[in-house]
């Protein structure tokens, strides 16, 4: 499978269908969700994007720190959550 990046600061106007299109140019997109807040339905300004591992590199290459619908975005490689808690034993 792929790889999941993370597409930070996106405008609040920006659906799934519109994260897909940004992505699309640099790669075949297996999917594209913007994270939305449960009660509202409003987005929150992020999503995730999963492509094959080349077209991610190219997307974060070509789209991390550009421009989009006014807002400079953030694409990078998304973290997975069972990372996060970094105990005192080292590296892995």
């Amino acid at each position: 499978s792929g790889m999941k990046l993370y597409v930070g600061n996106l405008s609040y106007g920006v659906n799934d269908a519109s994260l897909r299109a940004l992505f699309e140019p640099h790669g075949a997109v297996e999917s594209a969700t913007v994270v939305a807040d449960r009660e509202s339905g409003r987005s929150k300004g992020f999503g995730f994007v999963e492509m094959s591992d080349a077209d991610a590199q190219k997307a974060i290459q070509a789209l991390n720190g550009s421009q989009h619908d006014g807002r400079t975005i953030r694409v990078n490689e998304a973290r997975p959550k069972t990372d996060e808690p970094r105990g005192p034993r080292g590296p892995r």
